[in-house]
C-alpha cells in the first residue's frame, strides 16, 4: 500500500542530499554549509529530478532557527545584551539605513517605483540569523566582545524587521502597492488605527512581551526546569526545553507579534540565569544542528541557477550592496565608536549576508504589489551566493588580522584578543605574539578540568601555558598571574604561538573530540616527539583520539567507574581485616 507522506520524504530528502553534499565539500576543503545550500538546490524545482515540498521545508527549517536561537539565549544573558546596546544599536540602524538607501539607488537605476525600491534595500539591510550565529559558534567567539556586539547587532535588525512587516501594510498604498493585499496586524485592522497608531501598537506588544518574560518568565521558566530536574528524567527534561523554546517561541509571534527567533531568544536569554542553562544547551544541540541543517536546504530550494545568467549585472551590483557596502559601513561605523580593528572586521564579515528576514520581505513586497517578482529573484539569488560566500570572507578576515598583527603598530585584537595574543604575567616579558617557554607543557581548555590541572602545575613550578578563548575565563586567568594564549587551539596560529615545536607536554582537557582531534593531530605533526594526554567520554571518542596521536586518554566515565570499585574493595578489604 502506497502512502502520502510528505513531511517525512521532504526530511528524508533533505538531510539525506545534505549528508551528500556536506560530505563532498568537506572532502574538497569546501565548507559543508555550501554543500547543505546545493543540496538544497538540487531537491528544488529549478533543477531536474526530484522536487521537495518547499512549503514544508520552509516550515521545518524555521523550527531550526526557534532552536538555534534558543540556544544562543542560553550564552547571552540580559547584561550581556546591555553591555553592547551603545554601539549595537545605533550602529545597526545606521547600517539598516545605509544598506537600504543603496537598494533604493539600484532599484531607482532599475526602472523600479520607490516602494520597491525601499523593499529591496530593507532585504538586503538584514543578516541571516542562523549563517550568522554559525559563524560566530564556528569560531568559538560567542563569549567574546565582538561576539556579544554581533549577536546584539542582530537583535536590533531583528527588531527591526519585525517593526517593518508591521508597517509595510499600512504603508502599501502610500508608496504605490496594494494596501489590500494582505493585513499584518488583525488587531490594528479592527480598531482602524492609521500609521502611528500602527506603529505605537507595534512598539507596545513587544514591550508587553519583554516585560512578560522579564517578570513572569524570570520566575516561571527556570522553576519549570528544576522541577523536572528533581524527577530525575532525562527524557522529560529534554522534552521541557524544547516544549519552552517552542511555545514562548510560537506565542510570542502570535500574542504579540514579535518573530518567531526573537521570542525563541528571549526565552533563552531568561533561562541562561538558572544553573541548568548549559545542560538545556547540550540537551537541545542536536536537534538544533539538524533542522539549521533543513533550513539551509530550504534556501537551497528557492534559488534558480538560470537566474545568474539571465541578470548577471542587476545580481552583481546587488551582491555589491550585501558584502561590500553593507560591511564597509559596518566597519565604520565599529571603529567610529573607538573598538578594535579585530572587532571591526568580524562585525562586518558577519553582516555580509542575508537571509531569512530577506525571504520575508521579498514575499510580503510581491503581495504586496511593491515589488517585483525580478526583485524578489535577486533577493533570493544574492542570499544564496553571499551564504556561500560568507566562510571565505571570514577567512580573508582571519588574514587580514594575521596581517596586521605581524605589522605591528594595528590594534587588532583590543580587549577580547582571538588572533592568538599571549595575555603574558605581570612579570613576563614575553612577546605579545609568541610566548618564549621552551620545554613547557601546554594546558587547552580552563574549565572545571583544567582549572585543576593548572592548580597542580603551578604547586610543582613546571613552567606551562594555558591556551582559552572565553573571555570570562581569560579574565580571571589574567587575576591568577597564569601565562596565557588567548584563541581556539584548534587554529594553527595559535598553536604556533604556544610554541609547539618546543614544548614536552600537551595537556587536552576540553570536551569536544573533535576539535580536540584537530587540535593532537596538528600537535603530532609538528612535534613528532611530544606527549598528548588528552579526555574522552566514550570508547569511540578514545579509539578516534589514539588514531590521530593521543599518547594517552583519560575517559570520565572509566576512571569514575574505577574509582568506585577501587574504594569499594577497600572498604571491603578493611572490613575482613576488622572481621578476622
Amino acid at each position: 500500500m502506497q502512502h502520502d507522506t510528505p513531511l517525512i520524504a521532504t526530511i528524508v530528502a533533505g538531510l539525506g542530499l545534505a549528508f551528500l553534499f556536506g560530505a563532498v565539500a568537506q572532502r574538497l576543503r569546501i565548507p559543508p554549509l555550501v554543500g547543505y545550500l546545493l543540496a538544497g538546490v538540487a531537491a528544488g524545482p529549478f533543477t531536474p529530478g526530484y522536487v521537495a515540498d518547499q512549503a514544508l521545508a520552509t516550515e521545518l527549517a524555521e523550527l531550526g532557527v526557534i532552536l538555534l536561537m534558543f540556544g544562543v539565549g542560553l550564552h547571552f544573558s540580559l547584561n550581556d545584551l546591555l553591555s553592547v546596546r551603545a554601539i549595537a544599536l545605533p550602529g545597526a540602524v545606521v547600517q539598516i539605513a545605509v544598506a537600504s538607501l543603496m537598494g533604493l539607488g539600484l532599484a531607482m537605476f532599475l526602472g523600479w517605483t520607490v516602494g520597491a525600491g525601499l523593499v529591496f534595500g530593507l532585504a538586503l539591510s538584514v543578516a541571516s540569523t542562523v549563517v550568522l550565529l554559525r559563524a560566530i559558534q564556528e569560531r568559538r567567539l560567542m563569549e567574546t566582545e565582538r561576539g556579544r556586539i554581533a549577536v546584539g547587532w542582530l537583535i536590533v535588525e531583528d527588531l527591526a524587521m519585525v517593526i517593518a512587516l508591521v508597517l509595510l501594510p499600512a504603508l502599501a498604498g502610500l508608496l504605490g502597492g496594494n494596501s489590500d493585499a494582505l493585513v499584518a496586524d488583525p488587531l490594528a485592522s479592527r480598531l482602524g488605527l492609521g500609521l502611528w497608531g500602527v506603529l505605537l501598537l507595534t512598539f507596545v506588544k513587544v514591550g508587553v512581551f519583554v516585560g512578560i518574560m522579564l517578570i513572569a518568565g524570570r520566575r516561571i521558566i527556570p522553576w519549570i526546569l528544576h522541577y523536572i530536574a528533581h524527577t530525575g528524567s532525562r527524557e522529560l527534561f529534554r522534552l521541557a526545553v524544547l516544549a519552552i523554546a517552542l511555545t514562548v517561541a510560537f506565542g510570542a509571534a502570535k500574542l504579540f507579534g514579535v518573530s518567531l527567533a526573537l521570542g525563541a531568544f528571549f526565552a533563552g536569554m531568561i533561562l541562561s540565569e538558572s544553573p541548568l542553562s548549559q545542560r538545556a544547551a547540550q540537551e537541545s544541540l542536536p536537534l538544533r544542528d539538524a533542522f539549521a541543517v533543513l533550513f539551509f536546504v530550504s534556501v537551497g530550494m528557492l534559488f534558480d541557477p538560470a537566474s545568474v545568467l539571465r541578470e548577471p549585472w542587476p545580481l552583481l551590483a546587488t551582491l555589491f550592496i550585501i558584502i561590500v557596502g553593507k560591511s564597509v559601513a559596518a566597519f565604520l561605523i565599529v571603529l567610529a565608536f573607538r573598538h578594535p580593528v579585530g572587532t571591526a572586521l568580524t562585525i562586518s564579515a558577519s553582516l555580509a549576508q542575508i537571509g531569512e528576514f530577506s525571504f520575508i520581505l521579498a514575499e510580503l513586497g510581491v503581495k504586496l504589489n511593491l515589488l517585483p517578482t525580478a526583485g524578489r529573484d535577486l533577493i533570493l539569488a544574492g542570499a544564496i551566493l553571499s551564504i556561500m560566500l560568507n566562510s571565505l570572507i571570514f577567512a580573508a578576515v582571519d588574514w587580514l588580522s594575521r596581517r596586521l598583527e605581524r605589522r605591528g603598530g594595528v590594534e587588532v585584537s583590543g580587549s577580547d584578543a582571538q588572533m592568538g595574543q599571549v595575555a603574558a604575567p605581570a612579570k613576563s616579558s614575553a612577546s605579545p605574539d609568541a610566548t618564549r617557554l621552551t620545554g613547557h607543557t601546554i594546558l587547552v581548555g580552563y574549565g572545571r578540568v583544567g582549572s585543576i590541572v593548572a592548580d597542580a602545575l603551578k604547586r610543582s613550578s613546571q613552567p606551562f601555558l594555558i591556551i582559552e578563548d572565553a573571555d570570562n575565563v581569560v579574565a580571571k586567568l589574567r587575576e591568577s598571574n597564569f601565562e596565557t594564549i588567548v584563541g581556539n587551539a584548534a587554529r594553527s596560529d595559535v598553536l604556533r604561538s604556544a610554541n609547539l615545536g618546543g614544548a614536552r607536554y600537551l595537556l587536552i582537557a576540553i570536551p569536544e573530540a573533535f576539535e580536540a582531534g584537530q587540535i593532537v593531530q596538528q600537535a603530532r605533526t609538528a612535534n613528532p616527539s611530544i606527549q598528548i594526554i588528552a579526555r574522552a567520554h566514550s570508547d569511540a571518542e578514545v579509539e578516534h583520539l589514539k588514531s590521530l596521536g593521543a599518547d594517552i586518554i583519560i575517559m570520565g566515565e572509566r576512571e569514575i567507574a574505577l574509582g568506585i570499585i577501587h574504594n569499594l574493595f577497600a572498604w571491603q578489604a578493611r572490613s575482613a581485616v576488622a572481621q578476622g
